[in-house]
């Protein structure tokens, strides 16, 4: 073993026996229920849980950059577990086990319960995409010998955090004919890899009193796609060319065409210690994850649990496939008529909905140590100090006595939380604000995460698994 490794292996051993040695400290000084952070809240079997599921979700949130993939994957993931898709023709006993897609960009995972639909159901919400940028309908371009796509993005990102990393190009092409091409590029170490360039520091004073937003226009944001000049041919058409030979595509198909360009980075763990992870895309499939995991553990619930997991909530809930579309409501009303039959009307729809308890889940910012200031640190979200509800005011908090009862099945299960709350300011958002339109009891509860809607954000793992273990806990609670 080289130096390094012997210094990598003493560090990570040490920063386990410190976690390990410090959970017992506490529970012999009786002050474990005292400190705030969620690592001294573990015993060490826990500990080695909260690792695998790191492990786990280092291999999920990689295989699933965009809401297309996420439910390819997810697919392919509960299967395994015995879930089936689900018709109009499915019987719908307690412990059955079923999916639901909604034009291949929304996935809901259910599990039948002993109650009936009309005393409610439990629905954990969260959102699959991801701030990114995307391929214009006519990207293709030539400028100074190069070939480059024209991009747009896809929710709220920092321009100038999107250049000069690794950028991986993956979705679908739709064709005239009614055939789909998938395409992903970039995520192979065999792969080529597309990037947006920037302007060195010694070429770059033109640019240097541009505010931070503006350092790199929106405009600028176009990637290279070739750069190989043939005699007598463009390198616009060579790529065309390309695209018809390796794809069967041509460029008027990208019309019609959902093509990301998306961090190509692996997620790694951060630290000495390796207590978090860096990775894409963690709003919101960390709290995605944690619903799948939660939700396919569950064996015969009381109440019929549900993960709903949706698009286009980084771009306002938007389209029928995201939470403002009637999908999920008509989704439980098909439910609730596979039990009724002729006897279904409207009014049991709308008991169900009233009678049903949602986590609205997702992640937010937490305490940077460089820029704490931003918070009013007594209610602010710490990295390590478990789940965060959030009280944003304004209208947005759950109401008291549903706060009360997440409180009460949180500290029955020994889960830390902590609140969030903006400084100076009320605001809100996620998918919750959609739910509570039909009726439904919803909470917004996530995690703070460093970087967020950066390429590559920082999550604490016990945060991570607390989260899972907030969302069982919900499932399970009668």
């Amino acid at each position: 073993m080289n130096l390094t490794k012997s210094l990598t292996t003493i560090a990570i051993v040490s920063a386990l026996t410190f976690t390990q040695t410090s959970f017992v400290q506490a529970a012999d000084t009786k002050t474990k229920a005292e400190s705030p952070s969620s690592w001294l809240n573990l015993s060490a079997k826990e500990l080695k849980a909260v690792e695998r599921y790191a492990t786990e979700y280092k291999d999920y949130i990689y295989k699933a950059p965009t809401e297309l993939t996420f439910v390819t994957e997810t697919i392919k993931r509960v299967k395994k577990q015995g879930f089936k898709k689900l018709t109009e023709k499915s019987k719908l006993s307690p412990g059955a086990r079923f999916y639901d897609v909604n034009r291949d960009r929304t996935i809901t995972l259910i599990v039948i319960g002993k109650k009936p639909l009309e005393q409610g159901t439990r629905i954990v919400g969260a959102h699959i995409d991801a701030p990114r940028l995307e391929i214009k309908g006519r990207p293709l371009f030539e400028k100074e010998k190069f070939a480059m796509f024209q991009t747009y993005i896809h929710g709220g990102i920092k321009t100038y955090q999107w250049v000069n990393i690794p950028l991986a190009l993956v979705g679908r092409v739709d064709k005239k004919d009614g055939t789909t091409v998938n395409i992903s590029v970039g995520f192979d170490e065999n792969d080529p890899i597309f990037l947006v360039t920037d302007l060195a520091p010694h070429v770059d004073s033109p640019n240097r009193k541009r505010t931070s937003r503006d350092v790199i226009g929106k405009e600028e944001l176009d990637i290279i796609v070739a750069a190989k000049p043939e005699l007598d041919k463009k390198i616009k058409d060579q790529v065309s060319e390309y695209l018809k030979s390796e794809y069967d595509i041509s460029v008027e198909d990208l019309v019609s065409a959902e093509l990301a360009l998306v961090p190509a980075t692996k997620p790694r763990d951060v630290g000495f210690d390796r207590s978090m992870i860096a990775a894409y895309g963690q709003d919101d499939k960390a709290s995605s994850i944690a619903a799948v995991k939660a939700l396919t553990e569950q064996k015969t619930p009381e109440y019929t649990a549900i993960a709903y997991l949706v698009d286009n909530e980084e771009v306002g809930n938007i389209n029928n496939t995201g939470a403002s579309s009637t999908y999920l409501v008509d989704l439980i009303s098909g439910l609730l008529h596979n039990q009724k039959g002729d006897s279904y009307n409207d009014y049991q729809l709308r008991k169900v909905l009233r009678n049903t308890k949602v986590i609205s889940a997702d992640v937010n910012p937490g305490v940077n140590p460089t820029w704490s200031n931003v918070w009013e640190l007594g209610n602010a979200p710490r990295l390590g100090n478990g789940v965060n509800l959030k009280l944003y005011g304004g209208g947005f908090n759950a109401n008291s006595e549903y706060m009360a009862w997440t409180r009460n099945y949180l500290d029955n299960s020994d889960i830390k939380w902590q609140t969030s709350t903006y400084k100076g300011k009320a605001s809100g958002g996620t998918i919750g604000s959609d739910l509570s339109n039909d009726n439904m009891e919803v909470i917004d509860f996530g995690i703070p995460i460093l970087s967020i809607h950066s390429p590559y954000a920082v999550g604490s793992k016990v945060d991570l698994y607390s989260l899972y273990k907030a969302m069982s806990a919900f499932y399970q609670e009668k």
